[in-house]
């Protein structure tokens, strides 16, 4: 389905009913305007290259939300760090679990030296609490030092995923689901923002036509090369 593979949204399925997401109704607000952002991202993603520029496709205002120790997070802790991004929720049992296991071999693929950091957020926060996170984190085998599971405000993590990842968490209403478990469509791509808070590539994660090593490649390629970028610029 085109928006499936053009705009890079599943619809989540979940076990139990998750909490509604009508606060994200800011974030929201700008749908349509990522939709057309992410064809343009995914074009970016596959572009990216030794003989390609990276363009700079937005500027990450800051934010406030909270990891999965309970610690505060803001921009000001990002500063300075590659990162790459995703958007889950924890009770998903559609792309979710296939998302963080492939945010799990990013993390295994990066040298423990590396200062490059990995970064999920909750399209659920009411349910995802720093606790949950913390426990989901740990099913899949993540190293907390390095990957960031965080939760918080509904606006404030609408802020930082719609309005400066370009990520989209949209609660399927009621009568359209097509049975009880389908209650989210959300983005499936892995973002990437360099050490100065802009987002610079966007990647598909998840669908029938992913092959995930070659698209796994490509995001370490251009994670290490703004690292390089940043370790290389003048403070």
């Amino acid at each position: 389905m085109m928006l499936n593979r053009a705009n890079n949204f599943r619809a989540c399925h979940s076990t139990s009913r998750a909490g509604s997401l009508a606060p994200f109704g800011v974030g929201l607000a700008l749908l349509g305007l990522t939709l057309v952002v992410l064809v343009a991202l995914a074009v970016v993603g596959l572009q990216t290259g030794p003989r390609h520029a990276l363009p700079v496709l937005g500027t990450i205002q800051d934010f406030v939300l909270t990891n999965q120790h309970g610690q505060r997070i803001t921009l000001t802790e990002l500063r300075g760090r590659v990162w790459a991004a995703d958007i889950i929720f924890t009770r998903c049992a559609g792309p979710c679990p296939e998302m963080t296991r492939r945010m799990k071999a990013l993390q295994d693929a990066l040298p423990s030296r590396s200062r490059i950091l990995l970064v999920t957020l909750t399209t659920d926060p009411l349910h995802d609490s720093p606790e949950v996170l913390r426990r989901y984190g740990e099913r899949f085998g993540a190293n907390f030092q390095h990957w960031w599971f965080l939760t918080g405000a509904p606006d404030q993590i609408a802020r930082l995923a719609v309005d400066g990842l370009k990520l989209t968490a949209l609660e399927i209403p009621e009568s359209q689901r097509t049975n009880p478990a389908d209650l989210f469509i959300h983005s499936t791509t892995f973002v990437v923002v360099d050490a100065q808070g802009r987002l610079r590539a966007s990647f598909e994660a998840v669908g029938e036509d992913v092959s995930f090593e070659p698209v796994k490649r490509r995001i370490l390629g251009v994670l290490r090369r703004l690292e390089r970028e940043a370790t290389n610029s003048p403070s």
